[in-house]
Formats: C-alpha cells, sequence, structure tokens
C-alpha cells in the first residue's frame, strides 16, 4: 500500500512523535508505515485522515495484488 503520510506530516510541521502522540501510536509505528514497512489497520488509517482532516484514499492508495482478487 502506498502512502502520502510523510508528506501530509510534513507539511503540518510535525514530527513523527508528534503524529504518533496524536493518534496514540509509537514514533516506530508511523516510520514503519511510512517507510512502507507496515501497513496500518483500518482504526489507524481513520486516527491519521482526521489527524489531517481528510479521507483515507487521501493518504492512502490501494492496489490488490493479483493473488487477493
Amino acid at each position: 500500500m502506498e502512502n502520502d503520510l510523510r508528506r501530509w506530516r510534513a507539511r503540518r510541521g510535525l514530527s513523527q512523535g508528534d503524529l504518533a502522540n496524536a493518534v496514540g501510536v509509537s514514533r516506530q509505528t508511523i516510520n514503519a508505515i511510512e517507510r512502507g514497512r507496515s501497513d496500518p489497520s483500518l482504526a489507524l488509517a481513520f486516527e491519521l485522515a482526521a489527524a489531517f482532516d481528510c479521507d483515507v484514499e487521501t493518504l492512502f492508495d490501494y492496489e490488490p495484488s493479483a493473488a487477493t482478487v
């Protein structure tokens, strides 16, 4: 899953720690999501979108693989 989390965070002048505190996760979680090493849970994706006052689809771009279709 691709994401624009780093770009949105930078636009708001937030550190990874600031964003993590705002949504109740660790800084390492935010780092892993930004680097594409981990995908957020559905609940966390909605929390992140709410933190930026945008839609989940604005932050995350999901394209199913052939194995999941």
